[in-house]
């Protein structure tokens, strides 16, 4: 399936869905938003990545705020920092579109505040980004990173065959709600505590009215024959 331009997401809600669905439709589907002091230090975080830049660091070159896109995915963003190698300079150009001659290996990193997560929230983010690049360059990624500020550390992401799948159920679900254009109703877990909308979702007064029509919304009866 191809999407068009119209209908290209942000590849940022895959991060949001994965993390919590109602709080992707609040954003994305409501546009709804409310800064906590962890949102504020990402935002300043990522200011210089934002800005775009490209420099020459230990025999790797880097680009920061590459946009990109993918009609397969139905997805668009921005990424942080491309990191490319070059392999072989004798092979057949692969990264001309950066004014680049020989065989580069892509590696993209995503920068993120906090320490790293036990879901696949932000590795299914970056390897989204990693698809994208791929269909839009015709190379073939294999790793990328995610660097948590918090912990000053990369955490190496393998783009297997697991991941690139749970990605690809992502987009495919972040279409659907997208489609479904209804926000599902609050859901009170752990990780609430930490989350930016906690103070416009309530997930604590479940509203029964909302989850029942959510319900409804997804299960419509089937005609009689």
């Amino acid at each position: 399936m191809s999407f068009t331009e119209s209908e290209l997401l942000p590849v940022s809600a895959l991060q949001h869905l994965l993390f919590c669905e109602r709080q992707c439709a609040l954003i994305h589907l409501e546009q709804q938003w409310q800064e906590n002091r962890l949102t504020a230090l990402g935002r300043i975080e990522h200011e210089r990545v934002d800005e775009g830049y490209r420099e020459f660091r230990r025999g790797r070159r880097q680009i920061s705020g590459l946009h990109i896109r993918s009609l397969e995915l139905g997805l668009y963003g921005r990424l942080d920092v491309l990191e490319l190698d070059l392999t072989d300079k004798e092979a057949p150009d692969n990264a001309l579109a950066f004014g680049l001659k020989g065989e580069w290996s892509f590696y993209p990193v995503e920068f993120k505040h906090g320490s790293p997560k036990e879901g696949d929230c932000d590795r299914v983010q970056v390897c989204a980004q990693a698809l994208s690049l791929e269909q839009m360059l015709n190379v073939r990624i294999a790793e990328a990173s995610l660097f948590y500020h918090k912990i000053r550390r990369r955490e190496e992401v393998a783009l297997d065959a697991r991941l690139r799948e749970a990605t690809l159920e992502a987009a495919s679900r972040l279409q659907q709600l997208f489609a479904r254009g209804i926000t599902p109703p609050p859901v009170y877990l752990p990780h609430c505590r930490s989350c930016s909308m906690l103070e416009l979702c309530f997930p604590k007064r479940l509203d029964r009215k909302r989850f029942h029509h959510y319900r409804n919304s997804l299960f419509q009866p089937q005609d009689e024959p």
